[in-house]
């Protein structure tokens, strides 16, 4: 029992509450036919961490944040800037921002020594999930040792924090954003502040995508703005329900990924386990196929 709570339940917990952090705003993004702008975030902080790292030397998680935070930032203004006087589409606007700025990051990294501390192109597709253990959690009764709890990997308070204030910003605004998302133009006409809002969720997708790189890359980031918001949305047409839905498919995903991913190809016989991150993304498709095959809304 000790070796699960040291060794496995941090990074399904810390999994767990990214995903469940991305899946939140994912659903109104979806609603929105904006699913991409997540995609384009989990890319785009690459070079704001790179950065960081570069002009501080550090990988501690503010100069990590602000980095990645700015580069999200500048991410959203390019886009918006292609696409008002590039008058391009939008989806093409965040393929051409994402995919630039993505491949800078990975140029830096390669020109530069960051591999020595596990920042790195592998790094940031997988993430570190997997080692995120708590040593201190072999210790017989650490679970409520003050002392033990204390060492717990800084990622499980930050993401259980971010997760916190994502929930917290979208119940506050839950009508006006529920409004102008299914009927933007009654929104406005009503006087609500639809850019604001619309801005205010892309600051809550661009929080949980920073938060969630460092710990589980960008794969798992991908997958969970997108999987779970749609795999929900085939269950039910109730909006409550879809988060609720989304909510528990992301946590399906980051569990049963993470613990297949470990014993699964022991199982089959093979002799080492598989990468997390790719895992839990690979979970999270198939439980979008099996909606979509099976979902009581797939044709509505």
């Amino acid at each position: 029992m000790s070796e699960f709570i040291a060794l496995s339940l941090p990074p399904m917990l810390i999994g767990t509450l990214a995903a469940m952090a991305c899946a939140l705003p994912g659903n109104f993004l979806l609603l929105r036919r904006q699913s991409l702008i997540g995609d384009a975030i989990s890319h785009t902080v690459l070079p704001g961490i790179v950065v960081a790292f570069l002009l501080t030397g550090s990988l501690a998680a503010l100069p990590m944040m602000l980095g990645a935070a700015a580069a999200a930032l500048l991410a959203v203004v390019l886009i918006e800037l292609i696409r008002r006087f590039g008058r391009v589409e939008p989806g093409a606007a965040m393929g051409v921002v994402f995919t630039t700025m993505f491949a800078a990051g990975v140029l830096l990294l390669e020109q530069t020594d960051t591999a020595s501390v596990h920042l790195d192109v592998e790094h940031a597709l997988y993430g570190n999930l997997e080692s995120l253990i708590w040593l201190d959690g072999f210790v017989p009764g650490a679970l409520t040792d003050p002392q033990a709890l204390a060492t717990l990997p800084p990622e499980l308070t930050r993401m259980a924090l971010t997760l916190a204030v994502i929930a917290l910003a979208l119940w506050i605004f839950w009508r006006p954003l529920a409004l102008a998302t299914f009927d933007n133009g009654f929104a406005q006409s009503l006087g609500l502040p639809v850019t604001t809002l619309s801005l205010g969720l892309v600051v809550c997708a661009a929080m949980a995508a920073v938060a969630a790189f460092d710990a589980v890359g960008s794969i798992i980031v991908i997958a969970m703005f997108i999987c779970p918001p749609a795999s929900a949305r085939l269950m039910t047409n109730d909006l409550k329900h879809q988060i609720a839905w989304s909510l528990a498919f992301a946590a399906l995903s980051a569990t049963l990924g993470y613990v297949l991913a470990g014993y699964g190809p022991l199982w089959l016989g093979a002799e080492a386990s598989v990468s997390a991150a790719g895992m839990i993304a690979t979970v999270s498709g198939l439980i979008l196929g099996g909606t979509a095959l099976a979902g009581p809304h797939r044709k509505a």
